[in-house]
């Protein structure tokens, strides 16, 4: 593995700070400097950029933001085992990185960063979806960051980009493309992290639109859509049951037809009952 700086490999790194990922926290250590490198130039270029990092772990990512450029990175680590390892790249870029030790889901960055911004991540298992949803359903649009490039299990990230109609598309596939240009631009073996998980990985690459694709209100449409492929399987009408006693009627207002499932029905028409219901 080619070297990217001057700090040593992640291995190293990893063994001499006695980290171990932990499975209850989500975490993969992705150790190739090459592929840290190839995630950050998928954001674009990172010359005079703000980015922000969730989860950077031992810093692998971190090292691949700074080295291809990016001005400023703010990196939110919850686990306190990481932060010398972090600490020790800071002092390596000097002025460039800072990091902010507590939970992602609990730490408003807004204040932190110049807009836009761009989100970078290798994101923990275990919160990169609620992660997502929140930056995909502010109220106010368009959104603080310009980009996301995030990396999910593969099977989380295909049905990110799933089409209507197909066994994957959902809830994330609706809010992320109401919004967003979305397409995945890597794709990762599971011997590429340590531990290896189970799956394969991809990255991610959203980039926010200027207005949304149909007019709705996010917090709606949300809930509309969190309801309706909760119960996939079911009639609109009967999944739908309990969002408004007069539901039949809202679908037929919509343009939709009751007796669909939710995976017929396209953004269009989500965003249709979403104002109907609004």
């Amino acid at each position: 593995m080619s070297r990217i700086d001057d700090l040593p490999p992640l291995r190293d790194v990893i063994a001499a700070h006695g980290l171990r990922a932990k499975k209850s926290m989500g975490q993969n250590f992705l150790l190739d400097l090459n592929l840290t490198s190839r995630i950050a130039r998928a954001s674009g270029p990172l010359a005079g950029a703000s980015v922000l990092e969730v989860g950077p772990g031992p810093g692998g990512l971190t090292r691949g933001l700074l080295a291809e450029g990016a001005r400023r990175v703010l990196a939110v680590e919850k686990d306190e085992r990481c932060l010398p390892a972090l600490a020790e790249i800071a002092a390596a870029y000097p002025g460039r990185l800072e990091v902010l030790s507590g939970d992602a889901l609990d730490v408003d960055v807004t204040a932190r960063l110049d807009r836009p911004w761009r989100v970078v991540a290798n994101l923990p298992y275990n919160i990169g979806t609620e992660l997502l949803v929140r930056w995909l359903t502010p109220r106010d649009w368009p959104p603080a960051w310009e980009s996301l490039t995030l990396m999910f299990q593969k099977e989380v990230a295909e049905r990110i980009v799933a089409a209507p109609g197909s066994k994957a598309y959902g809830r994330l596939a609706v809010l992320a493309q109401w919004r967003s240009e979305v397409r995945i631009v890597l794709t990762l073996p599971p011997e590429a992290f340590a531990p290896p998980p189970k799956v394969a990985s991809a990255v991610i690459h959203l980039t926010a639109l200027p207005e949304p694709r149909f007019p709705a209100d996010a917090d709606v449409l949300e809930r509309v859509v969190a309801k309706g492929f909760n119960q996939r399987r079911k009639m609109l009408r009967a999944a739908l049951k309990g969002l408004a006693p007069d539901i039949e009627d809202r679908l037929r207002a919509a343009g939709l037809d009751p007796t669909e499932r939710a995976e017929q029905v396209p953004i269009e028409g989500w965003c249709s009952l979403a104002r109907t219901l609004g």
